[in-house]
């Protein structure tokens, strides 16, 4: 095996004339189409990480804790309060918060327009946790709430409906009255801040008030009102410790994870991510294919060294093992090229693209004195997190040498059943 694997080491890495010009042109045909897959991937990570970390961080949290009424005719388990339930809650020491959350539906009327949103009552202690303050950027005023007449908009929702720091909006919601009917209600709040979670689609959606205004002018009925817990780890381990947290509590409550919380749009999230990978792999199978053109134009110009070989007793499989060791070594050095590349580009994604997106602004002033954004703010994260998954890495780099020895395999069976005696004769 050491000798077979020499000789084929020896055909890649050979001089252009004896036939490595043909695994080499592989090697850089795999190496090309591997970098946009490793770029994609990790782009398709970060901006997945990244939109779902300020979902959890600030609105779902990591855990939510819902009480539900007893409809199985039996006895209410006795009344726990808010104080025991967050004692229980951070008996786990890697919970680092628990806190009330109410949440509704309502309309903001500013002095531009009207738009709906989605109103989050939150405690005191939401903007104590490092989480908020992490994902949560003041724009204009201060992004902390301390009376319940105050009131925290996100950038976009603040342009769509032209609030600003200090003015006042109005905030309507629905309220039910003692004979059931439902009616509006109209709240006056002042703008303490506008704040930006970097993407819009948040910065659009999003009102944050006082939880004590929350319960006056939310519906308790229509509204949300679960304990918010956020832990030092959102991805690790939750789902054990969400069940280890049911059990603690009383019957009657229920613990749901932020997947659980989130299944549909991070689902959503992931097909889509695979999708891109699938259609990205197609194109590394294509190259890996190459593969097997370049073993064969090997084979017909190392005709010369089969036939020596098979004339000192080198039997069959000896043949072709060298060209599948070829093939193998064409995969995997052509792998490693691509997926470094590919990491080295994926690590400075941000700077290429704000690079090649101030380069094109340049040109476009001097020819028409318009502009483009390559990522749109409106759309996307504004920084793209480096997230690398190196298990995916790792299994698509080995996909890549499988297919290469895959489509290897054909042209070094037919080294192998060369007859020397044909080969003698015409060389």
């Amino acid at each position: 095996m050491a000798s077979n694997i020499f000789i084929a080491f020896r055909y890649l890495t050979g001089r252009n004339r004896g036939g490595g010009r043909y695994l080499l042109s592989a090697v850089a045909g795999i190496a090309l189409s591997l970098v946009p897959v490793i770029v994609t991937l990790i782009v398709a990570d970060g901006m997945i990480r990244g939109i779902t970390d300020r979902f959890i961080e600030l609105g779902t949290g990591h855990l939510q804790i819902w009480k539900f009424r007893n409809i199985s005719g039996k006895t209410d388990a006795p009344p726990i309060s808010d104080e025991e339930i967050r004692a229980i809650a951070l008996e786990d020491a890697d919970v680092r918060g628990v806190w009330r959350q109410r949440e509704g539906l309502g309309v903001i009327v500013g002095a531009r327009g009207k738009n709906g949103v989605t109103i989050r009552a939150v405690e005191p202690s939401f903007w104590e946790d490092a989480g908020s303050l992490r994902y949560l950027t003041t724009l204009e005023g201060e992004a902390r709430i301390e009376a319940d007449n105050e009131a925290l908009l996100g950038g976009e929702l603040a342009r769509l409906t032209g609030a600003q720091a200090g003015k006042t909006i109005r905030i309507m919601t629905a309220r039910i009255t003692e004979d059931g009917r439902t009616v509006p209600r109209a709240s006056v709040f002042t703008v303490k801040g506008i704040v930006s979670s970097g993407y819009n689609e948040l910065d659009a959606m999003w009102c944050i008030i006082s939880y004590e205004a929350g319960k006056r002018i939310l519906n308790e009925p229509s509204a949300g009102d679960p304990f918010v817990v956020k832990l030092d780890g959102a991805y690790k381990n939750l789902s054990s410790r969400a069940a280890t947290l049911n059990w603690q509590l009383p019957d009657n409550y229920w613990v749901y994870k932020w997947s659980d919380l989130m299944r549909s749009q991070y689902e959503a999230y992931e097909q889509t991510r695979q999708l891109l990978l699938f259609i990205m792999l197609l194109i590394v199978i294509v190259a890996a294919v190459n593969v097997s053109s370049a073993t064969s134009m090997l084979v017909i110009e190392r005709q010369r060294d089969i036939a020596v070989l098979k004339t000192f007793g080198v039997n069959v499989k000896s043949v072709r093992s060298i060209f599948l060791w070829g093939s193998f070594l064409t995969g995997l050095l052509g792998s490693i090229i691509g997926i470094c590349a590919g990491l080295l580009i994926g690590c400075f994604i941000n700077q290429i693209l704000r690079g090649i997106e101030t380069a094109l602004n340049f040109f476009l002033a001097l020819v028409s004195g318009w502009s483009v954004h390559i990522l749109d703010p409106s759309y996307y994260l504004q920084t793209i997190p480096i997230i690398i998954d190196w298990k995916t890495v790792a299994l698509v780099g080995a996909f890549t040498v499988l297919c290469s020895c895959a489509a290897g395999s054909f042209p070094a069976r037919k080294a192998g059943k060369t007859r020397p005696v044909e080969l003698l004769r015409k060389y």
